[in-house]
């Protein structure tokens, strides 16, 4: 493993864990994908260390773990090594402006968690995801190409969240479940899923959230397949952050975007820019059915 190219999708110089810089360099041939599985709560790893810091979103306070990409991949300062791990590690930058942006919506009346069938694609520490837990979703789902990333992260991060949250929010009714695999086969996993290419999606998830998922321009046409057997229709939402361009690779929010107009099947809204100088300009997209 350790012998694959490694890629710093930002700049690990970050002390506070968000990382900043952007890939440069071009994308080489992958590797097989692991295949899709899905993840058992009760797999969570126990022979990994995790440490959580609080991490203060707006008026939110949400609880990040912390493990070590060598202990886990054997891969020293690693962001991510493209067909092989693919930055589950790291708490990148729109995950928290996706919260954000959720918790705009949920107080100006445009988004309501409650009762919803919810899909958090890339998920990592899935603070996305943990905050439809605490707004009462009827399903939360999490997908990650690692399943190692699943079972060393996102589950004891999850864990971590609700049982601190417990007494002052009702969790214990939303279903959660856990599925590893690339964006073009985990729709085999994916319970919720349009598996047989009809138009017909009554069954899928209400809401789709992800964040920075489209740096890789080679992996867009999958991603956004995923999203269109995934997506409940007609009333479905996908909540996207993103950075307006991810330098070097050519992804980003404007081409991802170009993408889906051309398909004409989802229209695009903007819901919140940051343009902080410290990064490139990230954003905050809702797309929905025409």
């Amino acid at each position: 493993m350790t012998t694959n190219p490694t890629f710093q999708l930002f700049s690990s110089s970050q002390g506070s864990g968000l990382g900043l810089g952007f890939l440069d360099s071009p994308e080489p041939a992958l590797p097989p994908p692991p295949p899709p599985v899905e993840v058992l709560s009760s797999e969570a790893s126990s022979s990994v260390d995790l440490a959580v810091d609080k991490v203060s979103i707006g008026e939110i306070t949400l609880l990040k773990g912390r493990v070590s990409t060598k202990e886990v991949f054997g891969l020293p300062n690693s962001d991510l090594v493209p067909g092989v791990y693919e930055g589950g590690l790291k708490l990148w930058e729109g995950s928290i402006d996706l919260v954000k942006a959720l918790e705009k919506e949920s107080q100006t009346g445009n988004l309501s968690l409650s009762g919803k069938r919810v899909l958090e694609l890339g998920c990592g520490h899935a603070l996305p995801g943990i905050y439809a837990c605490l707004k009462g979703s009827d399903a939360v789902h999490f997908q990650d190409f690692n399943a190692e990333v699943l079972r060393c992260l996102t589950i004891p991060n999850l864990n971590a969240n609700l049982s601190e949250k417990s007494s002052s929010v009702s969790v214990g009714e939303t279903e959660v479940r856990f599925f590893g695999g690339e964006w073009s086969e985990v729709h085999q996993v994916l319970p919720l899923v349009d598996h047989d290419g009809e138009s017909d999606k009554k069954g899928g998830y209400d809401i789709i959230l992800m964040a920075e998922t489209i740096y890789s321009i080679s992996a867009q046409k999958s991603l956004y397949g995923l999203i269109k057997r995934c997506l409940a229709y007609p009333d479905g939402v996908v909540y996207m952050a993103a950075k307006k361009y991810y330098f070097g690779v050519g992804g980003g929010t404007r081409q991802f975007l170009s993408m889906i107009e051309k398909d004409g099947v989802l229209a695009s809204t903007l819901v919140s820019e940051v343009t902080d100088g410290s990064s490139n300009v990230r954003e905050v997209w809702k797309l929905s059915y025409k």
